[in-house]
């Protein structure tokens, strides 16, 4: 197999949509599936909501890690309506650790909309469930083919790659041009399909077997007609021609407590964690050194007028999102009295009740690595 030069890869003959490769293509993509699927619990039901469900939680997680997020949904909210009745407070705490917390406050407020203004019932086509708040196009395709039967082709990250290596094309999948390009083939494809069927397979084998790095294309039905294999372009499709640009963060905490309470602030409503709660924080443009904290003006409101001792300084914990690098530091700090709220933002809780509040995964990181907080805090 000789690798073709990926600087002319558009000088080759890239994507004819011949008849019969896309005939072989879905015979074999769906004697597949039948044979390796993952029995799911959303690919067992027809309901609109589990199935949006699943979809909202998988967005940006994996299976393995979604599955007890999806079981515990199910479980405590069995509907939308059960759903709809939820405080946002409380969804976001259940939705602790997944990450992308707007996703957990579009979920609620499509929740509520559908249950006051829908009669609780789910939209039944594409083109009612992608006004939805928090729906886009591969979401609504995937409910309503799943759900419903439509015919309507999802395209997705493990679609993107299947196709453009399968059937060799170059089109970069963050262009307009190439979310039409591809989101015409799949359109092809799913074609007198069964609609659940066909998505649910061109997914599943790009999650199992067309996957990103490595892909097992000794074992894959493909290699005739797949185009990267024949041409050892593998690792170069599909094709990109952005890089996400990430600022860098810097976030000083301070962990306040007299023995007994702690201080906690809720998020802005819009920004990263909105309506999360944290500890009291400094931002800065760059990482500061302790002295510097100290002379800051939140330092001397919370802690100076608190008569506060610093108990225990972290080392600084780095925490990436798609598009932020965020450095933290941690500071413990025991007042001999809880400061004056400043702003409705700001609580002062038991200890004892830290678990009831939904805190960012940075912080749970750091309380998970610091298990004896709560007692170094006391008094001693």
């Amino acid at each position: 197999m000789k690798k073709t030069d990926f600087r002319n890869i558009n000088e080759i003959n890239f994507y004819t949509p011949l008849r019969n490769k896309t005939i072989i293509f879905k015979n074999y993509l769906h004697s597949w599936y039948l044979i390796n699927h993952r029995d799911l619990p959303w690919r067992n039901t027809k309901n609109p909501y589990k199935i949006w469900l699943s979809e909202v939680i998988l967005q940006q997680t994996r299976v393995d890690q979604g599955m007890d997020y999806y079981n515990k949904f199910t479980s405590k909210y069995p509907s939308i309506l059960a759903l709809a009745k939820a405080s946002e407070d409380e969804v976001l705490k259940d939705w602790e650790g997944l990450g992308y917390y707007s996703r957990a406050r579009n979920l609620l407020f499509t929740a509520k909309h559908i249950a006051q203004n829908l009669k609780g019932e789910f939209p039944r086509h594409y083109s009612e469930i992608i006004k939805l708040k928090g729906i886009g196009p591969y979401a609504a395709a995937a409910i309503s083919s799943f759900a419903f039967e439509e015919e309507k082709a999802v395209v997705d990250g493990n679609v993107y790659r299947t196709l453009s290596r399968v059937f060799g094309i170059s089109t970069p999948i963050d262009t307009t041009a190439g979310k039409k390009e591809f989101q015409a083939l799949a359109d092809d494809l799913i074609k007198n399909q069964k609609p659940s069927v066909h998505n649910q397979a061109m997914m599943e084998f790009g999650a199992l077997q067309c996957t990103p790095k490595n892909p097992d294309c000794q074992s894959c039905p493909l290699p005739t007609i797949c185009f990267a294999y024949e041409h050892d372009l593998i690792g170069d499709l599909p094709v990109k021609s952005k890089k996400v640009k990430q600022s860098k963060r810097h976030f000083s905490y301070l962990i306040i407590s007299d023995g007994k309470k702690l201080l906690l602030n809720k998020r802005p409503e819009k920004g990263i964690w909105a309506n999360l709660f944290e500890f009291p924080l400094i931002e800065s443009s760059s990482e500061l050194e302790q002295e510097k904290v100290q002379q800051t003006e939140l330092w001397n409101s919370l802690v100076i007028a608190s008569k506060g001792t610093v108990k225990f300084k972290s080392d600084s914990y780095r925490h990436i999102l798609s598009h932020q690098i965020i450095t933290a530091d941690f500071y413990e700090v025991k007042v001999d009295k809880m400061p004056t709220l400043s702003t409705t933002k700001n609580l002062i809780i038991n200890k004892s009740e830290l678990n009831q509040f939904a805190l960012p995964k940075l912080l749970l990181n750091y309380l998970s690595d610091r298990d004896d907080l709560l007692s170094l805090l006391n008094d001693n």
